[in-house]
């Protein structure tokens, strides 16, 4: 088979402007704008700016790799285009956190699932946090932009593979809604490896439209460089510090790069962002920085079917639910969204639980697992103020986020209801995600079983790989860090454009929801800086 092109290195031979921080960095960098980061709200940024005529400068601490370095091998990709390895995780341990941390950032590991942010969700950002301008009406423009730009649609090229079709026929023998997801990819060839980077630019993640498209347009890009803090005087940022750093994250020297910009844009990421304009101590008079961090908290359920699902093949999600979702009142029990979870085995190993003779047990069940997972909309009721963004002792961030008894009963409820979903389509037994579960070979016991569980931090199996809030936007500056064109209220010339602008989780997959954010706040950004009219179609 012939090698298959890659976009970003054919690039880089023509002469974009792109510099590893391993191999040496300038002293001082000037531009318009620089954005720190390279992620959904970065790439959105960077291309709407650059369109404006604007001098941009991206700072990424991730590695670049493109789709030659995609291998569909999990130990390549967890340990270099993830934060911490993969193995970040919320302080006291009890959850793990997937985010990317390479060029692209997350755009390049996800899952590809494209939702529009809820019309529940924008009218409770409207009431609670004064976001008047956020009603769906006024959003559907700037997501119809991005859904073209990056190519989202239905996917209907491909039949779901087993591990979702399952979903969606338990669901309808229990009168739930299932749908087939939205998703960004174009060419998609099936491989199921979205996750591990595409290895063949089919998933449009910012590495291969916006980033690409900046960078031809004159933008450039430092990468495995560390944004540290910001410089600031009054209510202007004069200044960001940078350190080079190995693919590791430890700096390579005591070397800074100082960048100089008219305005500078924060997009690293919820967690990352709030952590930097920690370290910088950003103006915080109402102590609202790296508060309301949430985090989708996920459950899992695996189901063992008689026929092979074989679920590490094909696109990783293609149907859901959101019938547990939109269905639960702001002020009753957490809500929940419903969608498949990919089984390749190092991932798989983890969400099987268990170890020794258990997991050995699990893994010959493992071709024949259907794996399902539960999405809980933490944000929205007086008992779900989700988690902090703190600093440790060397500047890096953590995120304590607490397991209280009302999320915890929304993962027993989740528990409940995966099991009795897999069991309607068909499954000879079930295994709930908590450290209690076993295989259950009817809903009955099940039911009973999970019922039972002692609900407790470390118990209960999960994780996130949705990160929101922390900078989030509110009406007036008693309400959120940031207004709602994305500018800081307290330093003028400083925006922060990723998901951590967000005042509570989605309640879906976030990336079109940054995509569709950001593409608004970036666009009134680039006339106000440049005074020219440009859009991403």
């Amino acid at each position: 088979m012939s090698k298959l092109p890659d976009p970003f290195r054919e690039g880089l031979a023509r002469g974009w402007k792109a510099t590893n921080g391993e191999q040496g960095l300038p002293e001082q960098v000037q531009c318009d704008v620089v954005i720190v980061g390279s992620g959904a709200g970065a790439g959105i940024t960077a291309e709407l700016l650059t369109k404006a005529g604007l001098d941009v400068v991206l700072v990424e601490e991730g590695p670049l790799r493109t789709s030659t370095d995609f291998n569909q091998k999990e130990s390549d990709a967890y340990a270099t285009l993830y934060q911490e390895g993969g193995g970040r995780r919320t302080m006291d341990g009890a959850l793990t956190l997937l985010q990317g941390r390479c060029v692209g950032g997350t755009t390049v590991i996800n899952w590809t699932s494209s939702f529009r942010t809820p019309a529940s969700t924008l009218q409770y950002w409207n009431d609670q946090f004064g976001l008047k301008d956020f009603s769906e009406s006024a959003m559907a423009p700037w997501f119809e932009q991005a859904e073209k730009r990056l190519n989202m649609h239905t996917w209907v090229e491909a039949p779901p593979n087993a591990n979702n079709e399952l979903l969606r026929t338990g669901a309808k023998k229990l009168g739930i809604s299932a749908e087939v997801i939205p998703r960004n990819v174009k060419g998609c060839w099936n491989l199921g490896s979205c996750g591990m980077g595409c290895p063949t630019n089919a998933k449009q993640s910012m590495l291969v439209t916006t980033i690409p498209s900046a960078l031809q347009a004159g933008a450039r890009l430092f990468y495995q460089t560390r944004a540290q803090e910001f410089e600031i005087k009054g209510d202007q940022v004069t200044g960001l510090l940078c350190v080079p750093i190995y693919v590791n994250g430890k700096k390579t020297s005591d070397k800074v790069m100082r960048v100089t910009a008219k305005h500078y844009i924060v997009s690293g990421g919820a967690i990352n962002s709030p952590a930097l304009l920690k370290r910088s101590k950003a103006p915080d008079p109402h102590d609202l920085l790296g508060t309301r961090t949430f985090i989708h908290p996920v459950a899992f359920s695996s189901g063992v079917f008689e026929q092979r699902i074989e679920g590490w093949a094909g696109a990783p999600q293609s149907i859901y639910s959101d019938h547990f979702v939109h269905n639960a009142p702001h002020n009753g029990p957490i809500g929940y969204k419903l969608e498949a979870t990919p089984m390749h085995p190092g991932l798989a190993s983890n969400l099987l639980g268990g170890f020794g003779k258990d997991l050995a047990e699990r893994f010959a069940n493992y071709p024949n697992t259907q794996l399902m997972l539960a999405l809980l909309r933490d944000g929205f009721h007086p008992e779900s103020q989700g988690g902090t963004v703190l600093l440790n002792v060397d500047g890096s961030p953590l995120l304590n986020y607490p397991l209280n008894d009302y999320v915890l009963a929304g993962f027993k409820q989740a528990l409940l209801t995966m099991a009795e979903v897999q069991f309607a389509a068909g499954a000879k037994k079930v295994l709930p995600l908590h450290e209690q579960g076993i295989y259950y070979s009817t809903w009955a016991q099940a039911k009973a079983a999970i019922d039972a569980f002692d609900m407790k931090p470390y118990y209960v199996g999960g994780g996130s790989a949705h990160i929101m809030g922390g900078c989030r936007m509110g009406g007036d500056e008693k309400l959120g860090v940031v207004r709602p064109d994305g500018v800081h209220w307290q330093l003028s010339n400083l925006s922060v454009h990723d998901g951590s602008i967000f005042p509570t989780s989605i309640g879906a997959n976030p990336q079109l929801s940054i995509y569709g954010t950001v593409n608004r706040l970036a666009t009134q950004l680039a006339k106000r800086l440049s005074g020219k009219d440009v859009s991403l179609v």
